[in-house]
C-alpha cells in the first residue's frame, strides 16, 4: 500500500497523471500471466483504491504539502562535465549510484550538492579514475557543502554496497572486496582528518511554504508564553469543547470520533517532537486554587 501510494503522490507532483486503479491494476498483473490478468476497471481494486488514497493524504501532510523536489542527478552532470570524467565509465556508474543513494537514508539529511559530489568522487574511486580536486578536498566550499557531510554520505552508500549488494544497481557489478578496501581507506581518512561517522549540522532549515521545516516553529521561551487562562478572569474561561465530526452546517455529528477528526503529523526528529510536547503541555494545565469563604446566616426571629 505504502509503496503504491508513493508511486500515486509522485505521478502527480510530476505532471504525469495516473489513476490510483492505474497502479494497482500493474501491480497486480505483474504476479499474473498475460492470460490471468485483469483490467483497470475491475471491482477488485475499488476498495484497494480508496485506502490509496487515504495513504497519499497522510504522505502530503508528512511533507508538509511541500512539492519542491531536488534531484541530485541534474547537478551530477554537471559536476561530472565540470571534472571531465568519461562519461560512459564513471559517469554512469555516479548516475547509477545516485538512484542507488535512494535506498539510504542520504536523501533525508544531506544537500542536492553533497549527493551529487559524493557519487562523483566514490564513482571515480571505483573505477580507479579518482577525481583529483575532490580527494584533495579543494573544491567542497564551492559546492556548497563540508568534508564531513560528503564522507557521511560515502559510508552510507559503502554501508548499502556491502549488506545489501545484490539489490543495487552498481553493487552487482563489482566485486564485494573492492567496496570493503575502499570503505577501509575512507576509514583511515576520516580517522586522520578526525571527522564522525554521523555529521550534525547547526545551520537552521529554510521554511518550506511559509512555515519551518515539519510545521515546527522555531524554538521559545517557555516561560514567556502566555495562554487564554493566564488573561482571562476565572468566570470566563470555559472547557474546551470536544473534537468531533462536524456537519456543513456547523452542527456536530454524533459518533465515535476518529482519524477524520485532525490531522496526522509525522516528527522525524524526536528532539523536537519532545519540545513540541513539552509546549504544548503548558496551555493543558489545570491550576486548581481553594477559598474559604465565611457566610454569615441571618436568624430570623419566628
Amino acid at each position: 500500500d505504502a509503496a503504491a501510494a508513493a508511486l500515486f503522490t509522485a505521478c502527480k507532483i510530476e505532471d504525469t497523471l495516473k489513476k490510483s486503479r492505474d497502479i494497482l491494476c500493474a501491480a497486480h498483473n505483474l504476479k499474473l500471466a498475460a492470460s490471468e490478468q485483469l483490467t483497470p476497471d475491475d471491482p477488485l481494486f475499488e476498495n484497494h483504491a480508496k485506502v490509496i488514497i487515504g495513504v497519499e493524504r497522510l504522505m502530503l501532510e508528512a511533507s508538509a504539502f511541500d512539492f519542491r523536489n531536488r534531484y541530485p542527478q541534474r547537478l551530477l552532470i554537471k559536476a561530472a562535465r565540470v571534472y571531465g570524467v568519461a562519461k560512459d565509465t564513471v559517469g554512469k556508474t555516479a548516475y547509477n549510484m545516485s538512484l542507488d543513494l535512494y535506498r539510504t537514508f542520504a536523501p533525508l539529511k544531506q544537500t542536492t550538492p553533497t549527493m551529487a559530489i559524493a557519487c562523483v568522487q566514490l564513482a571515480g574511486r571505483l573505477l580507479d579514475h579518482p577525481v583529483a580536486e575532490l580527494e584533495a578536498g579543494k573544491d567542497y566550499e564551492k559546492w556548497k557543502t563540508t568534508p564531513q557531510e560528503t564522507m557521511e554520505t560515502l559510508l552510507d552508500l559503502l554501508d548499502l554496497y556491502t549488506h545489501h549488494r545484490a539489490l543495487t544497481i552498481v553493487g552487482q557489478d563489482h566485486t564485494l572486496e573492492k567496496f570493503i578496501s575502499i570503505r577501509i581507506a575512507l576509514n583511515q581518512e576520516a580517522s586522520a582528518q578526525r571527522l564522525a561517522r554521523f555529521a550534525r549540522s547547526d545551520r537552521k532549515e529554510a521554511p518550506t511554504n511559509g512555515a519551518t521545516s515539519n510545521g515546527v516553529k522555531e524554538k521559545k521561551d517557555l516561560k514567556a508564553l502566555t495562554s487564554p487562562r493566564d488573561t482571562a478572569s476565572p468566570k470566563d474561561i470555559k472547557s474546551p469543547q470536544p473534537m468531533g465530526l462536524t456537519s456543513v452546517t456547523g452542527t456536530p455529528v454524533q459518533g465515535k470520533p476518529s482519524l477524520k477528526d485532525g490531522t496526522i503529523r509525522f516528527m522525524l526528529d524526536s528532539e523536537r517532537a519532545r519540545d513540541e510536547k513539552h509546549t504544548v503541555a503548558e496551555f493543558f494545565k489545570m491550576d486548581e486554587e481553594e477559598y474559604e469563604v465565611e457566610v454569615e446566616n441571618d436568624r430570623r426571629r419566628v
